[in-house]
């Protein structure tokens, strides 16, 4: 049996997702054929919107349908912080917290020599005018604490400070209640090393 080439390319299609291999492609298309029509509608429309509208913010690189993003425009932000992130969900993640008011820039990415991403590739262009705009005074290094995230943050942070920016680091630690026994010994390590005063 043939299977019709409209399936294949869905199946095809879905495997763009992550962590979507050729099995759980072909049971997502089967499922939305079969079972949801009317989903996979608005799937398709939803996706086609999307392309469609979905730009980057102009000043901070994040996904927007403006030329500026909300955080962009809001007068409340303080604009001497500029916070960096790898993607626009660790920037909500961030903004989900309720401490930070500064602004951010997002890489869309980090640094990946073995995967053949560079700096052009992560917008460093782009944070570097963004950083040196004169009103910019610290940069806060949020990037994650991969390899990739920590020599991204690194090399960030070197580009920054020859620019007389200060720069700060999230800081790594036992998770709000994390358990000592059951914390991985990097982890602890890193706590004890980034302690602070109470």
């Amino acid at each position: 049996m043939k299977t019709p080439d409209s399936l294949v390319f869905l199946t095809e299609s879905l495997r763009h997702l992550p962590g979507v291999g050729p099995k759980s492609a072909q049971r997502i298309a089967f499922h939305l054929l079969q079972h949801d029509r009317d989903g996979a509608a608005q799937l398709s429309r939803a996706l086609a919107q999307a392309a469609q509208n979905i730009r980057h913010c102009a000043q901070c690189n994040t996904f927007t349908e403006e030329s500026l993003c909300d955080t962009c425009q809001d007068e409340g932000r303080d604009t001497s912080l500029l916070c960096v992130v790898e993607t626009p969900g660790d920037q909500l993640m961030i903004e989900q917290t309720l401490t930070y008011k500064g602004l951010y820039f997002v890489l869309m990415g980090r640094l990946s020599p073995l995967d053949g991403i560079g700096p052009k590739d992560i917008h460093l262009d782009k944070l570097i005018a963004r950083a040196a705009d004169g009103v910019v005074q610290e940069v806060v290094l949020a990037t994650n604490f991969t390899n990739e995230g920590e020599a991204t943050a690194h090399y960030i942070s070197e580009m920054m400070k020859a620019r007389g920016l200060k720069v700060s680091r999230l800081a790594r630690g036992v998770p709000v209640g994390g358990e000592l026994e059951y914390v991985d010994a990097g982890t602890i390590a890193r706590a004890m090393l980034d302690r602070r005063a109470t």
